[in-house]
């Protein structure tokens, strides 16, 4: 769960049954198999996996909805029933969503509603409720998306982002979740005044990345991850084996992992590499023995003229040559004169073919 939205994912057997022909039309935009064996034709690696995303279901957005509504209805009561709930601050609305006593607005259109919280945990859940938009259909779940049956004695789900923030940065509950446990921390928390929560968040009780906006917001989004966990995926409350995490066997997981794996799933790459090219270039093959001789005869070229010129009096390297910075340079090398540069022309064939194994690895063979 993230601020936007949320997704889940879990493995799913071979066979699925269907409510309906229209679900299982659905269902095939939601399932899919992958191989994370070596090849293709592996397959003791496929996993068939449910994955869906739900957009404006992330802590976040669900507060946005929340005071969307809230706006729209106190106001639309006020109209009907000449009411001035939330219009000023010793009127305020009560929101059983914020902790005990916080004032808060929420400004829209130029209009300003005034918020007071109640903290009432169950009473911010029931209220929260009716925005999973669940519907009557079976094996569905948040808008009424598909969903397939989970093994829950035979299962262990990891809960990210959202689900570790809400159960550890104010309440120091992440790792293994129990809805028993985090429904009673999260009432208290709920009905705790603002004034005490702030002191507890001066003093630093709490996590060290928690800030005001997290301490105004916890009761919400505590009552929010239940609903979405409990009622929008169908957990049992009595499911063990949920674990709130930033991180698996000390690795982020991310979506962006998930890719790389999928996407690097057939090792080693250099292999898919090489198929890849030799596949682009398959006319190169046929010449690869005259190529190979090109290049021999390349390299003897430029070790002949080497060793000649090294020799030949008029390139300066003898006792007859002009006396000029060449002589000089061999001079202060220790070499003596009329000794043909050997190391010159061993190095110059040998960076040439290095030049060419380097950027053209294909001319050495199929």
């Amino acid at each position: 769960m993230g601020g936007v939205s949320t997704q889940i994912a879990y493995e799913v057997p071979k066979t699925v049954s269907f409510a309906s022909s229209q679900q299982e039309e659905v269902a095939k935009n939601l399932l899919a198999e992958f191989n994370l064996g070596c090849d293709v034709h592996q397959t003791e690696h496929v996993y068939r996996v449910y994955v869906a995303t739900f957009l404006g279901f992330g802590g976040n957005a669900a507060r946005q909805r929340y005071e969307d509504k809230i706006f729209a209805s106190t106001f639309q009561k006020n109209r009907l029933l000449g009411k001035q709930t939330g219009l000023a601050p010793d009127t305020p609305y009560l929101d059983p969503c914020l902790p005990l006593d916080i004032k808060d607005e929420i400004q829209q259109n130029g209009q300003t509603m005034y918020l007071r919280g109640t903290g009432d945990f169950d009473l911010c859940r029931e209220t929260l409720q009716p925005f999973m938009n669940k519907t009557n259909e079976t094996q569905t779940s948040l808008n009424g998306v598909y969903q397939p049956p989970i093994h829950f004695r035979n299962s262990e789900f990891y809960g990210f982002s959202e689900f570790y923030y809400c159960t550890e940065d104010v309440l120091r509950m992440g790792g293994d979740y129990n809805a028993v446990a985090f429904t009673k921390a999260a009432k208290d928390y709920c009905a705790t005044k603002w004034s005490i929560l702030r002191e507890r968040f001066d003093r630093g009780l709490y996590a060290s990345h928690a800030d005001l906006h997290r301490l105004k917001y916890q009761c919400f989004k505590s009552a929010w991850m239940f609903e979405v966990f409990h009622r929008g995926f169908s957990f049992p409350v009595n499911y063990k084996t949920l674990k709130t995490a930033l991180q698996v066997y000390d690795k982020e997981v991310q979506w962006t992992l998930g890719a790389i794996l999928y996407r690097t799933r057939f090792l080693p790459l250099r292999d898919i590499q090489q198929e890849a090219f030799r596949a682009s270039h398959a006319h190169w093959r046929g010449f690869s023995f005259v190529y190979n001789h090109y290049l021999f005869s390349g390299c003897f070229l430029v070790v002949l003229p080497a060793r000649w010129g090294s020799r030949h009096p008029l390139a300066g390297g003898g006792p007859s040559g002009p006396e000029d910075g060449g002589n000089l340079v061999n001079r202060n090398r220790s070499e003596c004169p009329g000794r043909p540069s050997k190391g010159k022309a061993i190095f110059a064939s040998g960076f040439l073919l290095f030049i060419f194994v380097l950027f053209f690895p294909s001319l050495f063979g199929p």
